[in-house]
């Protein structure tokens, strides 16, 4: 195969009739590319590029560059990485950044570099997890999940800042203080608090809607000072098992490395690491 295989279109309708299969069929590796490709099917989504890696009939890999500049990569070799690398230069494509398996994300912020001359630096770097037997947490504490309304939107809000805060994720920080609430991360999520016996919500989980069957707890959060009780991991089990449930094959979360204590929670609960997953930001014109 030619690395230079490369059938890009701004027709995410079409993409999809053509690479959708290639996505579901490793959910848990594409989750982003799951959750961001239906993004792009939203009327006024913007200006996106989607591109697949295709010899022969089958498909390889498949990239797509978001209105904000986030360019998402399933996984490629050196050669495609440099080949795509080419053709967005050529195009005069200039990606804010590039998320994607650590090794793929590694290969394009070089290949990127050396043509463009743009700095990547290194923004994120996570652990990503698949669900394989469900574990509740022993002890159980007390309480029972619920599931967010509508009159917990503020709430839902409040705490989704304060995670963003905690964890340093200021474009999100800055949406959700512009009261753009829908174009947030967290816009399109699934909301349920883990509630005391008195009602008192002291742990929250979210997930994306099924796609591709795949469905990915993010965030979870806790304040710190309802920590230490258990609260994470009953909240984290009640919608995993709800994922089940309602269809999904492939439940799915990324971890800090740097947060032993949530990937040490995970795995008690049945949740094996798949791979590491990195991104970088581009900067042009200068150091970053």
């Amino acid at each position: 195969m030619l690395p230079d295989h490369w059938h890009l279109t701004t027709d995410v309708e079409d993409f999809l009739a053509r690479a959708g299969a290639f996505l579901r069929s490793r959910p848990a590796p594409h989750t982003t590319a799951l959750t961001d490709i239906e993004k792009l099917r939203l009327p006024g989504a913007g200006d996106r590029l989607l591109g697949r890696l295709e010899t022969e009939g089958e498909i390889h890999a498949v990239c797509y560059l978001t209105p904000r500049g986030r360019l998402g990569l399933t996984p490629l070799t050196a050669g495609a990485a440099d080949a795509l690398a080419v053709r967005l230069s050529a195009l005069g494509r200039t990606p804010a950044q590039v998320v994607a398996d650590q090794d793929t994300a590694d290969v394009f912020a070089s290949a990127w570099q050396g043509h463009t001359g743009a700095t990547p630096k290194l923004f994120w770097h996570t652990h990503l997890y698949r669900l394989g037997t469900l574990t509740p947490p022993r002890p159980h504490p007390d309480g029972r999940a619920r599931p967010a309304g509508e009159e917990d939107r503020e709430l839902v809000v409040r705490r989704c800042r304060e995670f963003c805060v905690e964890v340093g994720e200021q474009p999100s920080i800055d949406l959700i203080d512009a009261g753009s609430w829908d174009r947030s991360r967290f816009g399109d999520r699934h909301f349920t608090f883990w509630r005391t016996p008195d009602g008192t919500p002291v742990s929250m989980a979210a997930v994306t809607s099924v796609t591709g069957g795949m469905v990915r707890v993010d965030p979870v959060h806790t304040p710190s000072r309802f920590r230490g009780h258990g609260y994470a991991g009953a909240v984290t089990a009640a919608v995993s098992r709800a994922a089940l449930r309602a269809g999904a094959t492939d439940v799915v979360l990324f971890a800090d490395p740097a947060n032993p204590t949530s990937n040490a929670l995970y795995q008690r609960l049945g949740y094996v690491r798949l791979t590491d997953c990195a991104g970088y930001r581009f900067a042009y014109g200068g150091p970053a």
